[in-house]
């Protein structure tokens, strides 16, 4: 059975991802080399932070990067994500319900209500190309329904029998100091 660490997401009808708390799927592979399940699962856990998770496959690894790699979907970008165009709302009638216009409205969006239209008022700049985005521009961008963001997944590292191989630049970060987990303590069920 093979190992694979990724971003998010889902893969294959006879293979598992498991997304959770990183520390406590750390923990059920090993943390050290004294508690792993395996050799050299250690290294696996020490790549779980973030957005991370474990794909369990019997799939070969090639295979694995080629689905990932075509398999890619446009999202709404969150706050935090950087934009990737300027989106500029000009003034005059938006095509949205009218229920939401108190909505837009507390989301900072100068509108009104005409005639059972939202109406904006001046022209608004909702983001800017290369700034993060606030909540309140992640929102009016997915009730505009503006896509902004990639949603895709990238292998980090590969273990089988025994096996750890470390598959993309950002996986080198796996090789730090033993105790990447802070001071938060898992306690194992085993060891009491």
């Amino acid at each position: 059975k093979a190992v694979v660490s990724t971003q998010s997401g889902h893969y294959g009808r006879d293979s598992r991802i498991f997304l959770g708390r990183n520390k406590v799927m750390a923990l059920s592979i090993g943390r050290t080399m004294e508690s792993e399940y395996k050799k050299d699962l250690h290294k696996i856990s020490k790549g779980l932070h973030g957005k991370r998770g474990l794909l369990f496959t019997n799939e070969k690894v090639e295979e694995v990067k080629e689905y990932f790699k075509s398999h890619k979907k446009l999202c709404f970008a969150r706050s935090g994500s950087v934009a990737t165009e300027t989106v500029v709302l000009p003034e005059g009638p938006l095509d949205l319900p009218h229920s939401m216009e108190p909505h837009l409205r507390q989301l900072g969006l100068p509108t009104k209500l005409k005639d059972g239209v939202i109406v904006l008022n001046q022209e608004h700049t909702v983001c800017t190309a290369g700034q993060a985005l606030s909540t309140q521009e992640a929102v009016i961008l997915k009730h505009l329904g503006n896509s902004m963001a990639e949603f895709n997944i990238e292998l980090m590292s590969h273990w089988s029998d025994g096996a750890f191989t470390v598959l993309s630049e950002s996986g080198t970060a796996m090789d730090a100091a033993d105790d990447d987990f802070g001071d938060e303590v898992i306690e194992d069920a085993n060891e009491n």
